[in-house]
């Protein structure tokens, strides 16, 4: 998508009717600079310039951003912003940039405010009417998903799940009937329970895998949920991942199962692979009745056969 076809329009828009730049620092204001998630080549011309011309820049892991700006040859005060300080640092910022100083926030990889503390920096600046500006770049999910080969016009960002595993089950169980493609971010340690837990509530559906993304060793992995839940079997998954899954299908539950009783409908997803009582939960749930009367009805039948 191009918001302007006219190049020379496009530059022109770099200043104002003046003659003077647009994009020079102001001071007062929080700029939002995304760094590379991989390729460091990815960091614009824009994003060098702000966290050159800013009073300080705050970011999530201060070695890590430290060796970034080194890397392009840029030496400016450092402060720390993450998820254990960010009440009291926040404070702090705001009060510097109310003072007049200029910020970049960044993360440790990406946009910053997409799953992490950011957000609530953004939010504190929004209260006190601070002004907040982006300087855009690299984001691992619109990446992933533009590469994942699954529908693209409707998604949504769910992030990093719950590690609660009420809530966490919860949620799965709310996204299972949403059409829209679904985009999670995991760490390797997690990765196979995660699996597990999306096949258990969505059933078997297109997911692709994304790691690494704009290294050298990046990896795009399209299967299917069935298929996923074991590439891991025999190696530990390395670097984080963006999963891609795809939206449950336009078409009602009640009519892709037409004609299968319950209990056949719950011996279809064994087949496929999920646990007796994965099956049990899926068909009560694509069936809009409650996990018990399922259950009671597939009891009944083994009963009848000895089973």
């Amino acid at each position: 998508m191009s918001l302007t076809k006219d190049p020379e329009r496009l530059y022109a828009d770099e200043f104002n009717a003046d003659g003077t730049e647009k994009n020079k620092i102001r001071g007062g204001t929080l700029y939002l600079v995304t760094t590379p998630i991989g390729n460091l080549a990815d960091l614009s011309e824009r994003a060098k310039k702000v966290l050159a011309g800013v009073d300080f820049v705050a970011a999530e892991d201060t070695r890590n951003s430290a060796k970034l700006l080194a890397y392009f040859g840029i030496r400016q005060p450092l402060v720390s912003y993450f998820e254990h300080n960010k009440r009291e640092r926040g404070e702090i910022i705001a009060n510097r940039l109310a003072a007049g100083e200029s910020c970049a926030l960044v993360t440790d990889a990406g946009m910053p405010g997409i799953s992490d503390p950011g957000e609530d920096l953004v939010k504190l600046c929004a209260e006190r009417g601070i002004p907040v500006t982006a300087v855009p770049g690299p984001c691992a999910a619109l990446c992933a998903l533009t590469l994942s080969g699954l529908a693209t016009s409707r998604f949504a960002f769910e992030g990093f799940l719950s590690t609660n595993r009420g809530e966490r089950g919860r949620r799965l169980a709310e996204l299972a009937g949403d059409t829209r493609t679904l985009i999670f971010y995991e760490a390797p340690h997690k990765l196979k329970t995660t699996l597990a837990d999306l096949y258990a509530a969505f059933g078997d559906r297109k997911i692709s895998l994304c790691r690494e993304l704009t290294k050298l060793n990046e990896e795009i992995v399209r299967v299917t949920l069935s298929r996923a839940v074991g590439l891991y079997d025999d190696r530990e998954p390395r670097g984080e991942y963006v999963l891609i899954v795809e939206g449950a299908s336009e078409q009602p539950k009640e009519t892709e199962f037409a004609g299968m009783s319950v209990v056949e409908q719950v011996e279809y997803y064994i087949s496929q692979g999920m646990t007796k009582m994965e099956a049990v939960k899926a068909c009560a749930r694509d069936r809009g009745v409650m996990k018990n009367e399922v259950y009671k009805a597939v009891v009944g039948i083994e009963a009848d056969k000895g089973e």
